[in-house]
């Protein structure tokens, strides 16, 4: 359904396109792409598959791709540090100014540049001269559009991952205030990203509510009198600052005085030179993306990136269809049926070695692309893995999936493998799904890619590889994928069939504990509320705390409804006696329904539960565990001791649980090469207190228990990005103070501050931050007007450099452990990570020397500034172990 046809729009709409910022976000978005040449071409591909996508589904009459103007421009008059944070363009974004403008209006789009302000402002202009004619979409994700909404003004971001269409009631709605009066709300809380300071003290909560009585500037200016006396000072201080920062953030509408509605007519391109514009920069999937031509004229072919032999069985296709989808859009007839050999081992040897191979198990068929050949394997898989020794590579979809299916796959070297969904997940660990179908997919869209039959699987695997190896290359990504992640499957493959024991009749006692403490609670809350009642029912709950009992709400639901989220309630814990026990009632109730019921069902014949390590899953690169989930696993506490207590050794066996020592902290006293860090963890010192000792100004050993804690938040929190309102709110104090806290922190923490800042540059930098394997993460967001996204990038880049680091030193752990040939030879075998322990199992006779092995290989498996840190137990059970 078109845009027109959701928004129920009477007329066509005229579509503005904030084309800077889809270049720029492009850029970031899309790192390991360029022409064989080396020419970047990511920002390009990016921008120019938005404009056909837009052209093929929406149809439109009337747009404009419209670009910020050269140089500074009149904010900067006002202000001089506007955006004066900001790095300068990369080189490789401005190379592909010029060929964007050429295809843009190759497509024929018109294409405006606004002289002497920014793409907002002439978009603003035109939508001010325009919406009275016709419905306008903004394509963009500036904050600064807002003020444009209208009742027949739409703002459109379609290339998030999840599409956003704001209108003027979801404005109204998520605001609090009318469009006009976003400039003096951005005014009073600033914009990071364009270094618009914004009144002191003053942030968007605080923002809200004072113009939620006060609309303008001038309005707030006018009442001063009537705010709360901590703000009179700040407003009072500043205004005349604020008045300027509006000036920066509203939009002019004087612009772009020349254009009107027929100056964006959209013009049909001559389809011919656009197929030779997208071939010329090598983009070999977007001819299938253009649009049917309006005007009657034959298809014509895409040239061949390379020459194909006459009995190559390759046609361009869309994906899940028959059809072949011609480079001007028309549709061809249906591809011939895919011509598919059965192969035995003679067959596949001669000429064959050095190639690169694809092969795909679907339904258990094996499918093989080996040149331009599919093939179907109709022998044992030990006989393939023979015929394969002398192959270059062999790309499938899932090596793991292959060694669970048979063990046999493990008799081909692990050198050979080249797994297709791990150096997906390597080039962006955001996608979240690397399944073949996705991976399978994205190949008809990938620029890079040679078009395969539709039918063609094995072919098409080997054509990924082709287009992954080239950009894990590019990123510096090979050696991580060849040294940890590759040899990583097999450990975690052994480790999900090895699984771990559990003790039925522990999970039986602690269930039937727990099944008594939930009735005393029920009884107990039933009592207060002097009525039986559903505890576990949000509206009920609030209907007991809020309505009977008269507690202050401490906070809503996204749909209004006063909240009873643990979160909450945790604030209401010292009104009312009964919150504690709804608290504890919900924490029995997980451990019952989590755990307790449903773990003894899982567990097999030989009374051992299995779960799966999910290595695709994180963007930090740790592994995730599932079906069940055993690195959620309660660990602290009375409660987290019995739940340990029931996994168990086998018959014989013993566990030995070995632990990093606050691993984390000591990569960043690595990394950051703080000499206070440096110096605690050196000596054996511990870290909490010393931290504590410098926040609050006293010796560390004069520290109080409440201190340490808190110091043990502050060095967690701020790791992970914690601000001085989550740190507030962690710690029960006042916001002040906790800025305070972090302030000292940083005093006292010399380096950290600085090291942080470097993060962010780089991030800033390069759209991405690594770890010290090399492992990357994309942040394209770190560039963001959105201050909300622009900070969880900032958080994202701080905790994945850190814990991405700690992730990967445990997995280097993982492989060590499991080849070692002296754990081998005691009898251990690795069978369960959870987050930094890793738990082997051991003959009773052996279990005190093999854990001592593992703890050897921890410590040692890299070389840091300070100390790796391992502790080592040995028991019966986890609990005892651990």
């Amino acid at each position: 359904m078109s845009l027109k046809e959701r928004l129920k729009l009477d007329q066509e709409p005229v579509y503005l396109i904030d084309g800077s910022a889809f270049f720029y976000r492009g850029f970031y978005a899309f790192r390991d792409m360029s022409r064989s040449d080396g020419f970047p071409t990511n920002a390009l591909f990016v921008v120019l598959r938005l404009l056909i996508k837009l052209l093929r589904e929406e149809r439109p009459k009337h747009l404009a791709f419209v670009l910020d103007g050269p140089g500074k421009n009149f904010r900067h008059d006002l202000f001089k540090p506007y955006k004066a944070q900001r790095s300068a363009t990369p080189e490789d974004l401005l190379k592909q100014n010029a060929p964007l403008r050429r295809g843009v209006e190759l497509l024929g789009i018109p294409l405006i540049v606004s002289e002497g302000g920014e793409a907002d402002d002439c978009i603003a202009s035109l939508v001010t001269r325009l919406k009275a004619e016709r419905p306008v979409v903004i394509m963009g994700a500036d904050k600064d559009l807002n003020q444009c909404l209208d009742e027949r003004v739409f703002i459109w971001d379609p290339a998030l991952k999840s599409e956003k269409l704001a209108t003027l009631e979801s404005f109204r709605q998520e605001q609090g205030m009318e469009p006009g009066h976003w400039p003096d709300y951005q005014a009073l809380i600033g914009d990071s990203s364009d270094n618009i300071p914004g009144v002191p003290g003053i942030g968007p909560k605080t923002a809200t509510k004072i113009m939620a009585e006060h609309r303008t500037l001038e309005e707030i200016e006018a009442h001063l009198d009537e705010l709360p006396k901590t703000l009179q000072a700040k407003l009072r201080e500043h205004i005349q600052d604020a008045y300027t920062y509006r000036q920066l953030t509203r939009l002019r509408t004087d612009f772009c005085a020349t254009l009107g509605l027929d100056s964006l007519a959209w013009r049909e391109p001559d389809w011919k030179q656009v197929q030779d514009f997208l071939a010329e920069y090598e983009f070999r999937s977007l001819p299938r993306e253009l649009p049917q031509p309006t005007r009657a004229e034959p298809a014509v072919a895409a040239p061949a990136a390379t020459a194909e032999p006459a009995n190559a069985q390759l046609s361009l296709f869309s994906p899940g269809a028959n059809a072949v989808v011609a480079p001007g859009g028309a549709e061809t007839p249906a591809a011939p049926p895919l011509p598919v050999r059965d192969a035995d081992q003679a067959f596949l040897l001669p000429g064959r070695q050095g190639r690169d191979v694809g092969l795909v198990m679907i339904d258990g068929a094996i499918l093989l692309g080996i040149g331009h050949e599919e093939l179907r394997w109709t022998g044992n898989v030990r006989e393939l893995c023979n015929a394969l020794r002398e192959a270059a590579s062999v790309a499938t979809p899932s090596l793991k999936e292959l060694l669970h299916a048979s063990e046999d796959w493990a008799c081909l070297p692990l050198d050979r493998w080249f797994d297709l969904g791990l150096a997906a997940y390597l080039l962006n660990p955001e996608e979240r799904s690397y399944d073949w179908q996705r991976l399978r997919d994205s190949l008809a869209l990938d620029p890079d890619a040679e078009a395969v039959h539709p039918q063609a699987n094995g072919l098409a695997a080997k054509a990924l590889h082709d287009v992954l190896a080239k950009r894990l290359a590019a990123a510096n990504l090979t050696e991580l994928l060849r040294d940890l992640e590759m040899p990583l499957v097999p450990v975690l493959v052994a480790m999900e069939q090895a699984g771990i024991a559990i003790d039925k009749a522990a999970f039986e006692s602690f269930l039937s504990e727990v099944n008594a403490q939930i009735g005393e609670l029920t009884s107990r809350i039933h009592a207060v509320a002097e009525m039986p009642f559903n505890i576990r029912s949000n509206q009920q709950l609030a209907q007991l705390l809020f309505d009977r009992l008269g507690l202050k709400a401490k906070g809503k639901t996204p749909g209004g409804a006063q909240s009873t989220a643990n979160p909450v309630l945790e604030k209401l814990r010292n009104e009312h006696p009964v919150v504690a026990d709804i608290l504890e009632f919900r924490m029995l109730e997980k451990l019952r329904s989590t755990y307790l019921e449903p773990l003894p069902k899982l567990a097999d014949e030989q009374g051992r539960i299995h779960t799966t390590f999910n290595q695709l899953a994180t963007a930090t690169g740790r592994l995730s565990s599932s079906a069940p989930n055993l690195q959620n696993i309660p660990i602290r506490g009375p409660q987290g001791t019995r739940m340990r207590a029931c996994f168990t050794a086998g018959p014989g066996c013993l566990l030995a649980a070995a632990d990093y020592s606050q691993i984390e902290l000591r990569v960043l006293a690595h990394m950051s090469q703080d000499p206070t860090l440096l110096e605690a963890f050196r000596h054996g010192q511990d870290i909490h207190a010393r931290t504590a000792g410098l926040i609050f100004d006293k010796d560390a050993g004069q520290v109080a228990p409440d201190e340490r804690r808190s110091a043990k938040t502050i060095n967690f929190g701020l790791l992970y990005g914690m601000g001085p309102q989550k740190l507030a709110a962690e710690l029960g104090i006042a916001l002040a103070q906790a800025k305070e806290f972090i302030e000292r922190y940083f005093v006292g923490l010399s380096k950290l501050k600085e090291f942080y800042d470097s993060i962010v540059k780089e991030a800033e930098q390069n759209g991405s931050v690594v770890t010290m394997l090399g492992r990357r993460r994309l942040l394209p967001d770190i560039h963001s007007r959105n201050d909300n996204l622009k900070a969880q990038a900032v958080r994202q880049a701080i905790n994945t450099r850190i814990q991405g680091s700690a992730a990967d030193i445990i997995k280097l752990a993982m492989i060590r452990a499991h080849a070692d040939e002296k754990i081998r030879a005691l009898g251990g075998r690795l069978i369960l990570q959870v987050h930094d322990e890793l738990l082997l199992e051991t003959p009773e006779a052996t279990a005190q020397e093999a854990g001592a092995r593992m703890k050897e290989i921890m410590a040692g498996i890299v070389e840091l500034s300070v100390p790796l840190v391992v502790d080592m137990g040995v028991g019966r059970n986890w609990a005892e172990a651990h």
